[in-house]
């Protein structure tokens, strides 16, 4: 990366681990992907795929909420270039317990730039790893990809398989 370019977490937020006693513990996100995943798959069974993004979104920041864990949507995201600042340029479209991005989609199939943009989100923000849905899929189960930041000290439990470090 240039060193005249510098992408930050939105000014008005705290990365994992800066200002509090906050661990993040590798157990503690595998426990936020279970709780997001299992709220997916509610939320599909009963509706399945073809509403749009913002109602799915909506949807599962609500039942998330419900499992007593903290969610933002469209949380900001800025960039800096040499003298600019430019607020705002990006928005995450969940995160949960300031530990995990979610990237939602409701599209027929999955293109490789939105698992890129998942890991350029996860880089950006300095956290380990997000979780990509696309709510669009007939079975829920074919559309999550878990995203792991390869600038992180995450070690996943799935070592095995394809999705590990993007």
């Amino acid at each position: 990366m240039d060193n005249d370019l510098e992408l930050y977490d939105h000014p008005t937020t705290l990365r994992p681990n800066e200002g509090s006693d906050q661990v993040t513990d590798d157990c503690d996100i595998e426990r936020l992907i279970r709780t997001v995943m299992d709220c997916s798959f509610k939320i599909h069974r009963s509706l399945g795929p073809g509403l749009l993004e913002s109602a799915y979104k909506m949807l599962l920041a609500d039942q998330v909420r419900q499992q007593g864990l903290a969610v933002e949507i469209e949380r900001p995201i800025g960039l800096r270039f040499e003298n600019s600042v430019l607020n705002d340029v990006y928005r995450l479209d969940m995160l949960v317990e300031d530990q995990l991005i979610i990237e939602l989609k409701s599209v027929e199939k999955l293109a490789p730039v939105h698992k890129k943009q998942l890991l350029t989100y996860l880089r950006i923000t300095h956290r380990p790893v997000g979780l990509l849905i696309n709510f669009g899929e007939a079975l829920l189960k074919n559309g999550f990809i878990r995203v792991i930041n390869n600038q992180s000290d995450y070690i996943s439990p799935y070592k095995s398989r394809a999705q590990d470090k993007a």
